[in-house]
């Protein structure tokens, strides 16, 4: 039971990703007023807007395609779940650094949930070695 529930709030986490890459695209807005990933504080000095856009969009595909294989490695037992989940979120938190606007208001808006589940993800796996599946 415990495999189903972790896996699924992985992949779960994953798929959000897909929801900030379209509101990068802009094909919609996951609320009114953000403006995600538009102001990144190290790419705007550097790329255009657009490019920002596609470049925030690329990563959150891929780190949703991470997460959603990690989830199912562990629902498959597969023993290198926990590889790929620390890639991932590792990845995942830098995204969300990268393409932060440097202000500290709205941070939700702005992947800070995302961030903070996925330092609970590698704090849970690296530092709590938890969990502890019979197949790992």
């Amino acid at each position: 039971m415990l495999k189903i529930v972790i896996s699924s709030f992985i992949m779960v986490h994953g798929l959000v990703h897909l929801l900030y890459a379209a509101q990068s695209l802009k094909i919609f807005e996951l609320q009114p007023g953000m403006f995600w990933p538009k102001g990144s504080w190290i790419f705007s000095k550097v790329f255009a807007d657009r490019k920002i856009q596609w470049l925030a969009a690329i990563s959150c595909i891929l780190a949703a395609v991470g997460f959603v294989t990690g989830g199912i490695a562990i629902l498959l037992s597969q023993v290198w779940w926990e590889k790929i989940i620390t890639t991932v979120a590792g990845f995942s938190a830098v995204i969300f650094i990268l393409f932060w606007d440097g202000k500290l208001r709205n941070l939700d808006d702005k992947g800070g949930i995302g961030l903070l589940i996925n330092i609970a993800i590698l704090i849970a796996l690296h530092v709590l070695n938890w969990p502890d599946f019979d197949f790992a």
